[in-house]
């Protein structure tokens, strides 16, 4: 059976927009839309093998893409590190300024993926 990396989700999030348009179509309706191999075939007009061959060879491009770039690895480091900074103001109680608790909450809600 053919299964989903949700991951590669993420990373069609971050770089979906550099593929090519057929491509990215074949994979958000995969991914995001959670259609099947052959409901994307018979959308597309397309066999079932090549959209399974679409899939896996753009997976292997993301994959690619984020080892050389690594625009996930840093956004969840940042997602991370905020998250840690506001835990810090919040143990740290009255000494921390409401300022710098309102930019390190402004950076937290910049690298949400909500």
């Amino acid at each position: 059976m053919f299964e989903k990396n949700l991951g590669i989700g993420y990373l069609l999030d971050f770089y979906g927009d550099i593929l090519p348009e057929r491509r990215r179509d074949i994979m958000e309706l995969y991914y995001n839309d959670d259609l099947s191999l052959s409901e994307i075939a018979e959308q597309m007009g397309i066999t079932r093998q090549a959209v399974r061959e679409t899939v896996k060879k753009t997976e292997a491009d993301l994959l690619f893409y984020e080892e050389k770039l690594g625009l996930l690895r840093r956004f969840t480091e940042v997602q991370t590190h905020a998250a840690r900074a506001i835990a810090l103001c919040e143990e740290a109680g009255e000494p921390v300024s409401d300022e710098l608790r309102r930019e390190i909450h402004r950076l937290a809600e910049l690298v949400s993926m909500k």
